[in-house]
């Protein structure tokens, strides 16, 4: 496989890459270096391995991460498809067993025949050839520091927390009680396990959260050490005492079966697994020591005897400053050879590093193909993620989730019209990037 593709990277990334580039009928080696070296993260040497929550986000109709997800599944994306397979119950969230999603992924992989797997790391980036870079966000020191060369940038940093997990028969159920916030699951069942407190339990629960002892960031150069969508669950606690109560600790919309009202505040516990044999803290991502977390996460009601299959952890993430070296195509401006794709290149989130896997991996095959590769236009949700990262201000950079004031603006004749209907607004959002998308795969077919 002399002429094929390099990808470096077996997370959801360059899993979706890889995957697109050999259905384009090309050869592509995957790079992947688990489970001969190991992270400080990732548990297994699977693909697509999903370290922090099992959460693929919403599917609530009309809201952005739908909107990027119907993008994808009408574009075919393999690890889409692979979610829908090993889907657990989750209210309106996608959300899915980690252990059967990462073997679906894999396999399906490892059987494609344009694809070879290379057990090994890359640390170095390919001299000839076209390359896809999506290490992710726990890079190799070597390859860091090659990328930190051709992207002329130092590398940026920020700090990822992940949330404990619990085994499900160590749970209390005569003090938790099942249920969907609002009674809400796409098939009407009680998907969350949740925890609830009054209100002097929670005071105690916080103050022994405030005074718990956690590990601290490393790297003196960074101002700014946690991503502001994933910060830790004590880093919350100090911004108020009522921050965790209008936060992953909100009770509104579920009712204790044993009072017949609203707690004064809630842990909700999300399965883990199509097993339902543990449960993962819903928002409670955590860089408190392990002890601490036994000792303090046992202070909330039907947790007092859980057994921790996973503790929380922090871990560092590498990201590039891609508004200064990447075109929209992901190509790197200085040798377009090369494309990024997945959260080094400073998305957030499991949906949006496998988005930009699909657009480096296709945009890739059509210059290997002699063509020219074209960004995915600007009303659509895969184009407008685009838009963020490779035209943001360079100064300012931070990570981001799809959302829709990434999205075009509706025009102000549009705007006045649902002025007082935002679901409307959404609906029309949604609308004009599905009619866009159809566009242009209309051109790109046409163009083949």
């Amino acid at each position: 496989m002399s002429d094929s593709i390099a990808v470096l990277g077996g997370g959801l990334a360059g899993s979706e890459a890889a995957w697109q580039l050999a259905e384009a009928g090309l050869q592509v080696r995957l790079y992947e270096m688990r489970p001969a070296r190991a992270t400080s993260a990732h548990r297994t040497g699977s693909l697509a391995e999903l370290v922090c929550s099992n959460s693929l986000k919403s599917e609530s109709e009309n809201s952005a991460p739908w909107q990027l997800k119907r993008e994808l599944r009408a574009l075919g994306s393999l690890l889409l498809e692979a979610a829908a397979e090993a889907r657990v119950p989750a209210g309106h969230a996608l959300t899915v067993d980690r252990e059967v999603f990462a073997n679906l992924v894999t396999g399906r992989i490892g059987a494609h025949p344009n694809i070879e797997i290379v057990r090994e790391e890359a640390a170095t980036i390919p001299a000839a050839g076209i390359v896809v870079i999506a290490t992710g966000p726990l890079t190799s020191d070597a390859l860091a520091a090659g990328i930190a060369r051709i992207t002329g940038r130092e590398r940026l940093y920020f700090y990822d927390a992940i949330s404990p997990i619990v085994e499900a028969d160590s749970i209390d159920g005569s003090i938790a009680f099942r249920a969907s916030r609002w009674g809400k699951s796409l098939d009407g069942s009680d998907d969350y396990v949740n925890c609830p407190m009054n209100k002097e339990e929670y005071e105690r629960f916080l103050a022994a959260l405030q005074e718990a002892s956690s590990y601290q960031p490393h790297i003196p150069e960074d101002k700014t050490p946690y991503f502001e969508s994933c910060l830790p669950v004590e880093e919350i606690a100090r911004r108020g005492p009522d921050t965790l109560r209008f936060g992953p600790m909100k009770p509104v919309g579920l009712t204790d079966p044993r009072t017949g009202r609203w707690p004064y505040a809630a842990v909700q516990l999300r399965a883990e697994n199509l097993r339902a044999d543990s449960f993962n803290l819903v928002g409670f991502q955590t860089s408190l020591r392990f002890g601490e977390q036994a000792r303090v996460f046992r202070l909330i009601p039907g947790l007092e005897n859980a057994r921790f299959v996973r503790y929380g952890q922090i871990h560092r993430n590498t990201y590039i400053n891609a508004p200064s070296c990447l075109l929209p195509t992901l190509q790197l401006r200085s040798d377009p050879r090369i494309f990024f794709a997945g959260q080094i290149s400073g998305v957030e989130g499991y949906v949006e590093s496998i988005a930009t896997g699909w657009m480096a991996g296709t945009h890739a095959a059509a210059l290997a193909r002699g063509g020219e590769p074209r960004a995915l236009p600007r009303a659509t949700a895969l184009g407008s993620l685009c838009h963020y990262i490779t035209g943001a201000d360079p100064e300012n950079y931070q990570p981001a989730n799809i959302t829709f004031d990434l999205l075009p603006k509706l025009d102000e004749e549009t705007r006045k019209k649902l002025k007082r209907d935002k679901a409307a607004r959404h609906a029309e959002v949604c609308r004009r990037a599905g009619a866009a998308l159809e566009q242009w795969e209309r051109h790109e077919l046409a163009v083949r």
